[in-house]
C-alpha cells in the first residue's frame, strides 16, 4: 500500500512515516496543501493521511479537490486537533472517509488504515482484462503477468480508456476530450504520457501491448 502523508508538523509526519515503514507500507510526504494536490495528480496513492490545518490549501480544500479530480475513490483519513461535531461533519462532507483527533495513538491510526484497506478490497469486483494485463478502476490497481505496475493519474486514465476500447484505436483528440474535456494542459501531454506508459507496461516484458498508429491514435491489444 502506497500512502501520502500530508502534515506540516515534521515531527508528527516523521512519527507516522516510521510507523508505516515498520508496518510494511510505502509512503510519500507533502508539507502543504498545494504540494499534496500536485502529488495526487502525478502519483498513485492507495490512501491519504490528511491534516486539516495546512498552509497553502487547508485539508478541506485538498479533500474536495482530490474527490473532484480522481476517477477512483482514494480513502482519506483526516487528522485534526478540532474535535467538535461540526468540524467532523465538515470533514465528512468534504469527502473524508475517517476522522482522527490529535493527539492519537499510532496503533489506532494503523487499525483505521487496515479497516479502510479491507473495505476497499471488498469493492474490488470490477476488473478490466486484456490478455495478461489487468486494471481495477476502483482501486487504481494495475498488473501485467502478475507484476504490479504503478502509474500516475494521467497514465492510469489513458490506460483505462484504451483497455475499455480494446482492440480499437482511440485518437489523441478522443483521449483529450475524455480526460480534460478537450483542453489538455499542454500540446505534448498525451505523447509524453504514452511514452511513460509504454515504459511501464511494455518495456519490462517480452512483447508489446500498447500500439501507436501514426496519425490515427493508440490502442491496447494482445501481442500480434
Amino acid at each position: 500500500m502506497h500512502i501520502l502523508i500530508v502534515e506540516d508538523n515534521r515531527d508528527i509526519a516523521d512519527n507516522i512515516a516510521d510507523y508505516l515503514e515498520d508496518e510494511g507500507y510505502s509512503y510519500d510526504f507533502a508539507m502543504d496543501g498545494i504540494t499534496a494536490v500536485s502529488k495526487t495528480r502525478s502519483d498513485a496513492f492507495d490512501l491519504i493521511i490528511l491534516d486539516l490545518m495546512l498552509p497553502g490549501l487547508d485539508g478541506i480544500e485538498v479533500c474536495k479537490t482530490v474527490r473532484a479530480e480522481s476517477e477512483q475513490h482514494i480513502p482519506i483519513i483526516m487528522l485534526t486537533a478540532r474535535d467538535t461535531l461540526p468540524d467532523k461533519l465538515q470533514g465528512f462532507d468534504a469527502g473524508a472517509d475517517d476522522y482522527l483527533t490529535k493527539p492519537f495513538a499510532l496503533e489506532e491510526l494503523g487499525a483505521r488504515i487496515k479497516a479502510l484497506a479491507k473495505r476497499g478490497q471488498e469493492k474490488q469486483t470490477k476488473v478490466v482484462r486484456i490478455g495478461e494485463l489487468e486494471l481495477v478502476p476502483e482501486t487504481r490497481f494495475v498488473q501485467r503477468a502478475g507484476r504490479q505496475i504503478r502509474l500516475n493519474n494521467t497514465c492510469f486514465k489513458i490506460l483505462h480508456i484504451l483497455m475499455l476500447n480494446s482492440p480499437h484505436i482511440v485518437s489523441k483528440d478522443q483521449l483529450e476530450l475524455k480526460i480534460w474535456q478537450g483542453t489538455p494542459p499542454g500540446s505534448d501531454v498525451i505523447r509524453s504520457n504514452i511514452y511513460t506508459l509504454r515504459n511501464k507496461i511494455d518495456k519490462p516484458f517480452n512483447s508489446p501491448m500498447l500500439y501507436t498508429e501514426h496519425g490515427v491514435g493508440y490502442s491496447i491489444r494482445e501481442s500480434d
